[in-house]
């Protein structure tokens, strides 16, 4: 029997995982619950109980991998309705762990020093080809990965989960996916890598910020304080204690996009063409 792909080669822009009304929804419910668990305490007003308890971070860490469990399985159903496109099937699931173990294998390689984290490149370059929703899987379970093989696990990583699930679905959010090339696409690519990686680096200092004891007065968080007055003690931490580490991050992510980022696009979207992802496999007898 002959295989029949379809249209495997044609020039069109491969979608591992479509992006249905259910998974946006999912999506939608998992980024407003994540935006809840980093910003708590900016978030919160001074007369609720929430201001002025030290276990709202592990309770919403306990609740945030119920919420990307909910997210991938929405994911997994996929959106049939577009094209018969099926959801995470065989191929998806084998590009998917082969992204998230480079990925994983890619972030000890700075061994922790300064903020060195070469990982962010890949997510950035894999979300622009593969789409938001591959792209949140795959930074998602990628950062799972490597937490396991770091032993980096603590209440801290489903918030990192999350965080890197977004930086890899906003790069394919970004604008020109089907006719930007060459520099202009490493450019753009380049300054988002900047930005998400200065944005992981802030809002995971929003995870940890709340219960680091022994600050300084102008720069600790102070439950039931006003907005404004825990903002600037806010943003003077960044400054003085982790913008060290989120610099060098920017800069890492921006050389490797520049200087090995055109033969990894071209590989990924290569790999994307001869899976055929949006093209369901099916069979005909031999003539």
């Amino acid at each position: 029997m002959r295989c029949r792909t379809g249209e495997a080669e044609t020039g069109r822009r491969a979608r591992p995982v479509r992006v249905g009304p259910r998974s946006a929804v999912s999506l939608a419910l998992v980024s407003a619950i994540g935006v809840a668990a980093f910003g708590w305490p900016l978030l919160a007003s001074s007369a609720s109980g929430l201001a002025h308890s030290g276990d709202a971070p592990w309770l919403f860490a306990a609740l945030l991998p119920l919420l990307l469990a909910v997210a991938v399985a929405t994911l997994s159903d996929g959106a049939r309705g577009s094209g018969g496109a099926p959801g995470l099937d065989a191929k998806t699931v084998a590009m998917l762990g082969v992204l998230a173990a480079a990925g994983a294998a890619l972030r000890p390689l700075g061994g922790g020093t300064a903020g060195i984290e070469p990982m962010f490149f890949l997510m950035v370059l894999a979300g622009r080809v593969l789409g938001p929703g591959f792209g949140f899987v795959l930074g998602s379970v990628a950062m799972f990965a490597s937490a396991l093989l770091t032993g980096g696990v603590g209440p801290w990583m489903p918030f990192q989960m999350l965080a890197m699930g977004w930086v890899s679905a906003g790069a394919g959010l970004l604008p020109g996916a089907a006719r930007l090339r060459g520099g202009a696409e490493l450019a753009l690519l380049s300054a988002y890598g900047a930005v998400a990686s200065l944005g992981y680096g802030t809002v995971m200092n929003l995870q940890g910020w709340p219960y680091i004891a022994g600050l300084s007065g102008g720069i600790s968080f102070v439950p039931g304080d006003g907005l404004a007055q825990n903002l600037t003690r806010f943003v003077a931490y960044c400054l003085s204690t982790s913008l060290g580490w989120d610099l060098p991050r920017a800069l890492v992510t921006v050389v490797l996009t520049c200087a090995v980022g055109p033969a990894v696009l071209r590989a990924l979207r290569r790999a994307t063409r001869r899976a055929a992802f949006d093209v369901p496999a099916g069979f005909e007898p031999p003539r």
